[in-house]
């Protein structure tokens, strides 16, 4: 993992928050100038650490109002080159993960409505030779959803004096 110092944290931080404000306006932020935070934002792009820069768009704006964790299993190793091929491939599936457990994978999955979730899994995931077995786990409601990562250690992990 690379070492920032505490205003790479605080500009990581401003970005997740919003790409939209001026160069000036983060720079003022974070005590810089606009050329150095333009450098600053740069290096970070440069080193990995900055993917992209996104819009966040709200899900339910797009009709997408059913939120859904999706967890897949197989016996057969060979399952997993396909099921990732046609998984990675598919937009409504947002995210991907390898878990432990009796499940290969979790997926989290944006669809219109229950008809489409049923689609999904019969014409897609289930369709790929030796996946053997799905849980379907429907999200009632969100309280908390975000892609901004921690910039600083949670108060919890200080050291107790």
């Amino acid at each position: 993992m690379a070492e920032f110092d505490s205003t790479d944290r605080k500009l990581i931080g401003l970005l997740q928050a919003d790409t939209r404000p001026s160069l000036a306006e983060m720079g003022k932020e974070i005590g810089l100038s606009v050329s150095s935070t333009k450098e600053r934002i740069g290096k970070l792009v440069d080193k990995g650490v900055i993917t992209g820069f996104h819009a966040h768009v709200h899900a339910e704006a797009l009709g997408l109002d059913l939120l859904a964790f999706l967890f897949v299993g197989w016996s057969d190793p060979a399952t997993e080159k396909p099921f990732l091929a046609r998984i990675l491939a598919e937009p409504c599936v947002l995210e991907c993960h390898h878990v432990t457990g009796v499940w290969n994978y979790a997926l989290k999955v944006r669809v219109k409505n229950p008809r489409m979730l049923e689609g999904l899994l019969a014409n897609v995931i289930k369709s790929v030779p030796g996946v053997e077995r799905t849980e379907t786990i429907i999200a009632l409601s969100t309280r908390k959803e975000t892609t901004q990562l921690p910039t600083e250690p949670p108060l919890w992990m200080a050291p107790k004096t």
